[in-house]
Protein backbone atom coordinates (compact mmCIF):
# COMPACT_ATOMS: atom_id res chain seq x y z
CA UNK A 1 0.00 0.00 0.00
CA UNK A 2 1.74 3.12 -0.89
CA UNK A 3 1.83 6.16 1.28
CA UNK A 4 -0.78 8.05 0.35
CA UNK A 5 -3.48 5.22 0.63
CA UNK A 6 -1.96 4.50 4.05
CA UNK A 7 -2.95 8.42 4.85
CA UNK A 8 -6.51 8.17 3.29
CA UNK A 9 -7.15 4.56 4.95
CA UNK A 10 -6.29 6.23 8.21
CA UNK A 11 -7.81 9.37 8.29
CA UNK A 12 -10.62 7.17 6.95
CA UNK A 13 -10.77 5.12 10.12
CA UNK A 14 -10.27 8.24 12.67
CA UNK A 15 -13.17 9.35 11.02
CA UNK A 16 -15.66 6.51 11.41
CA UNK A 17 -14.47 6.33 14.77
CA UNK A 18 -15.35 10.44 15.31
CA UNK A 19 -18.72 9.41 13.33
CA UNK A 20 -19.27 6.51 15.80
CA UNK A 21 -18.76 8.68 18.88
CA UNK A 22 -21.42 11.20 17.97
CA UNK A 23 -24.01 8.07 17.73
CA UNK A 24 -22.88 7.37 21.34
CA UNK A 25 -23.65 10.55 22.55
CA UNK A 26 -27.41 10.31 21.06
CA UNK A 27 -29.28 10.05 24.48
CA UNK A 28 -31.95 8.20 22.38
CA UNK A 29 -29.54 5.21 21.46
CA UNK A 30 -30.33 1.24 22.99
CA UNK A 31 -28.15 -0.41 25.32
CA UNK A 32 -27.31 -3.04 22.77
CA UNK A 33 -26.84 -0.25 19.97
CA UNK A 34 -24.76 1.18 21.90
CA UNK A 35 -22.32 -1.75 22.67
CA UNK A 36 -22.36 -2.41 19.01
CA UNK A 37 -21.64 1.22 18.05
CA UNK A 38 -18.54 1.08 20.74
CA UNK A 39 -17.18 -2.44 19.48
CA UNK A 40 -16.98 -1.27 16.04
CA UNK A 41 -15.28 2.26 17.06
CA UNK A 42 -12.98 0.34 18.90
CA UNK A 43 -12.04 -2.06 16.01
CA UNK A 44 -11.65 1.42 13.89
CA UNK A 45 -9.30 3.13 16.42
CA UNK A 46 -6.86 -0.13 16.93
CA UNK A 47 -6.92 -0.42 13.22
CA UNK A 48 -6.03 3.44 12.93
CA UNK A 49 -3.28 2.69 15.82
CA UNK A 50 -1.70 -0.19 13.69
CA UNK A 51 -1.73 1.84 10.98
CA UNK A 52 0.17 4.35 12.76
CA UNK A 53 2.75 1.29 14.70
CA UNK A 54 3.38 0.98 11.05
CA UNK A 55 4.37 3.73 9.68
CA UNK A 56 6.58 4.17 12.76
CA UNK A 57 8.66 1.16 12.33
CA UNK A 58 8.93 2.30 8.24
CA UNK A 59 10.32 5.50 9.52
CA UNK A 60 12.65 4.50 12.29
CA UNK A 61 13.90 1.64 9.69
CA UNK A 62 14.41 4.40 7.05
CA UNK A 63 16.26 6.74 9.15
CA UNK A 64 18.48 4.46 10.26
CA UNK A 65 20.20 3.50 7.06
Amino acid sequence: MSKENEKLVFEDKIIEAKTLLEKLSNPEITLSDSLEVYKSGMKQLEDAQKLLDEAKLIFTTENKN
